[in-house]
């Protein structure tokens, strides 16, 4: 009877005489050459766009940099374990931003719930396995009135209420016993009673982390230290974003101790509240690579390229009669050229939202800024724009007004 090294050596030889073995193996096989000639969206019958609307994960984000392709593509060769992938990225990406430690999440809502569980459970593992089931930890989270927002179910999804306060006597008198975080929400600063010097004070004081989301808050690329300057426990960003890493990962920043304790509550951990919140070793490493990438622009070369955008599509379509047009950058997030356009209704008789479906069924289909920051005008954001973009959509907005 053969030995079972016979027997593998006899396998391994029939094997070499088989084309395309890795097909036999699954992950990891190379596809064949022609393969890169299919068109999976047309297949799919899915229509790309032109962006002018933004970083909207709606319209997925933003695109990745060649240098974070190539890192997906290598990392994919190779098999890891996790923890050590997560530990040396982390290592990285802290000194990158200057923070205690860091880690990768699933986007900057991951981060969130992360981080608030960090905050619940302080890396407990009793604790992080019943949440959120919190009726007997700390489950309260203090939050400004102004800065409630459409994506705090990251924060209440860990079993924690949302205590609303406007001013600091009212935030000193909510916090209690419960209190596990308090949460800030970078662009609602300005209309915040409460700064951010104050807000990191006050959590200091009272011996009660801070929490800053900062999603789409990239650039000014100031923006990836200030908030660990300042102080903040923990700040959270997007990755695919104005970072332009995968869009379904994320940055959370800040103490040791509680990044210790956010990845105590996320994947690989089996029975974790974030076990879900996956981000495979390919967008880990290219979260890292995305972020060193974006350090090193040129963002001034960056800001006069979106601005050359706005001059451009500005010109085209300001020579209708009737129409006008303005730059302007948003306060906070999203912080980047965009141009707005509007008109008197009286010289050209068609509705924005008329405008934009036109242009959302055109050829190619052009999205720009969905509900806007003025209504009943066209918003258009410069930064997501490809070469040669903002000649057509300029071009197209001009006919669409011109054909009424």
């Amino acid at each position: 009877m053969a030995t079972l090294s016979a027997r593998r050596r006899d396998f391994l030889k029939t094997l070499s005489s088989v084309p395309l073995v890795g097909a036999l193996f699954g992950c990891g096989a190379s596809a064949p050459t022609a393969a890169a000639a299919r068109n999976y969206l047309a297949e799919l019958g899915v229509k790309p766009i032109i962006n002018g609307a933004g970083v909207y994960t709606m319209f997925t984000g933003s695109l990745m940099q060649p240098e974070v392709i190539e890192v997906i593509q290598q990392t994919s060769k190779h098999f890891v374990r996790l923890d050590e992938m997560h530990d040396r990225i982390g290592e990285k990406i802290a000194a990158l931003v200057g923070a205690e430690s860091a880690m990768v999440s699933s986007g900057a809502f991951g981060a969130m719930t992360c981080g608030t569980a960090a905050c619940i459970t302080a890396g407990e593992l009793e604790k992080t396995l019943i949440i959120p089931d919190t009726r007997d930890l700390k489950n309260e989270a203090i939050i400004q009135k102004s800065h409630r927002f459409a994506y705090d179910h990251a924060v209440r999804n860990c079993g924690v209420t949302l205590i609303e306060v406007e001013t600091r006597d009212e935030l000193e008198a909510a916090i209690n016993e419960r209190t596990a975080l308090m949460l800030f929400l970078n662009k609602g600063e300005p209309n915040g009673q409460i700064k951010h010097e104050e807000f990191v004070e006050l959590g200091k004081k009272h011996g009660v982390p801070t929490m800053n989301d900062c999603a789409a808050d990239v650039p000014p690329v100031e923006n990836l230290t200030k908030y660990n300057k300042l102080g903040y426990d923990l700040v959270a960003f997007s990755g695919g974003k104005g970072i332009c890493g995968p869009q379904s990962a994320g940055l959370l920043f800040g103490r040791k101790d509680l990044i210790a304790a956010g990845r105590k509550n996320t994947f690989p951990v089996s029975d974790a509240l974030g076990r879900g919140l996956k981000v495979n070793k390919e967008e880990i490493v290219a979260m890292w690579v995305a972020l060193d990438n974006y350090l090193k622009r040129d963002h001034e070369a960056d800001w006069r390229e979106w601005e050359s955008r706005i001059a451009t599509m500005s010109e085209k379509v300001s020579a209708v009669s009737g129409v006008k047009t303005e730059a302007f950058i948003p306060v906070i997030a999203n912080q980047v050229p965009h141009l707005r356009v509007s008109w008197d209704a009286g010289s050209v008789a068609i509705a924005p939202n008329e405008v934009k479906q036109q242009l959302r069924d055109g050829d190619p289909s052009i999205e720009l800024i969905p509900g806007g920051y003025v209504p009943d005008t066209l918003e258009i954001a410069s930064w997501m724009l490809q070469p040669g973009e903002a000649e057509i959509v300029g071009d197209r907005i001009t006919e669409i007004l011109r054909s009424v």
